[in-house]
């Protein structure tokens, strides 16, 4: 683990399993942060195990930049270790629910006596406060709470999800973003503190106006499939090999539309000439384009919006990401040599330093404490005979 990236110098304690606080964990590895993930012996953490089909390659991308070490924190010897190594880090992330790390004796307040310096992110379900709290909640159920789930679908359909695990995710960039604000802040205190972030605010955030509609003019939004409702022209549009997306929904971007369209008078047509008039006549004119898409290729089509700079994008799956120039002149995509898999295509770190950039140091760690020996010398000068005693003891 070599010392580069914004964070390098930064020791990270991650307790956390499965998406949300390892995720988090990935994005300050990714920055250069020493990240020590300490998984529970044998079994390690379940995204080892998770993916699709025969190759579980979940791991690989959400374990890299780590290093992995067991402990058990279910008895005291295992606490114990956790109590040793957050001596001398800076932050300590945990996704369990609350209570867990009171129960194992490993409360925020004893951390801190011990390490007053100390950062710990708390991601939950519900926060650590309020009548929720000691609820269990995974993403989905954050989704669901914090009103992202009710208006994604189609309007005649039950509420649908995206194709990822957005709500962890969610939570765990902002988590991310508190620890870094954290960090900040004690550079003026030398004192550490609690970062609370809950799955279901996480996705509050992102809800835009969502709440005051409802507040202020009791609007609630609905499900509106691949438009948002008084935002056009913005949609996913028909070709005859596929589909393109299109947002011209500025006045001067669907000037130019209607342009290469060959119906520039459609720019002060009354029905489409301003941003609310184009919203309140959205699906007539969605189908107006859509009508004259249909006559041309998604590449054809495309090359005609880029020479008229209007923005237009394909709709691109997987196959399409590992081929583009474009992302592959940006290393967006890299391979990365894994233990177990060989060489593994995934998503490069992001966002981009121009002075101090992250990098794909260390490749997932191929079984849970492979670190044990290097981690526990290195960190708290244990020796083979101590390790081995550790082991038998079921601690690590």
């Amino acid at each position: 683990m070599t010392a580069e990236g914004a964070l390098a110098g930064l020791r990270v304690i991650e307790l956390g399993q499965l998406i949300a606080g390892p995720f988090c964990g990935q994005l300050l590895g990714d920055m250069g942060a020493d990240v020590i993930k300490v998984e529970p012996p044998g079994t390690g953490d379940p995204m080892r195990q998770w993916g699709r089909g025969a190759n579980k390659l979940w791991w690989e991308v959400i374990g890299r930049n780590k290093r992995s070490v067991t402990a058990n924190l279910r008895i005291p010897a295992g606490q114990e270790l956790v109590r040793e190594l957050v001596r001398d880090a800076d932050v300590l992330i945990e996704n369990f629910k609350p209570g867990t790390l009171e129960k194992w004796g490993l409360s925020p307040d004893k951390l801190l006596a011990i390490n007053p310096r100390l950062i710990i992110a708390r991601i939950s379900g519900y926060g650590q406060t309020g009548p929720y709290s000691g609820r269990a909640g995974f993403g989905g159920i954050g989704e669901a709470m914090g009103g992202w789930r009710y208006i994604v679908g189609e309007p005649d359909r039950p509420p649908a999800r995206m194709g990822v695990s957005i709500g962890d995710t969610l939570t765990a960039t902002y988590a991310c973003m508190g620890i870094l604000a954290a960090l900040q802040a004690r550079t003026r205190t030398g004192k550490g503190q609690v970062i609370d972030a809950a799955l279901y605010e996480s996705v509050l955030q992102v809800m835009e106006s969502l709440v005051s509609e409802a507040d202020i003019s009791g609007e609630v939004r609905e499900r509106s499939g691949s438009i948002l409702p008084g935002i056009a022209p913005s949609n996913v549009y028909p070709c005859s090999d596929g589909d393109l997306m299109i947002g011209a929904n500025k006045d001067e971007l669907f000037a130019r539309l209607a342009q290469v369209m060959g119906q520039p008078e459609l720019a002060s047509d009354p029905r489409y000439a301003t941003h609310v008039a184009r919203g309140e006549h959205q699906a007539q004119l969605d189908d107006l384009i859509a009508d004259w898409t249909r006559g041309f290729g998604v590449a054809e089509l495309e090359a005609l919006m880029v020479a008229a700079s209007v923005p237009a994008g394909r709709v691109y799956r997987a196959p399409d990401l590992l081929n583009d120039p474009h992302i592959d002149a940006r290393a967006a995509i890299v391979a990365v040599e894994t233990g177990r898999w060989g060489p593994v295509k995934m998503q490069n770190c992001f966002p981009l330093l121009s002075g101090t950039p992250s990098r794909i140091r260390k490749a997932a760690p191929v079984i849970p404490g492979e670190d044990n020996a290097a981690v526990y010398a290195e960190l708290l000068g244990m020796d083979p005979a101590q390790l081995a005693s550790l082991k038998e003891a079921g601690a690590i």
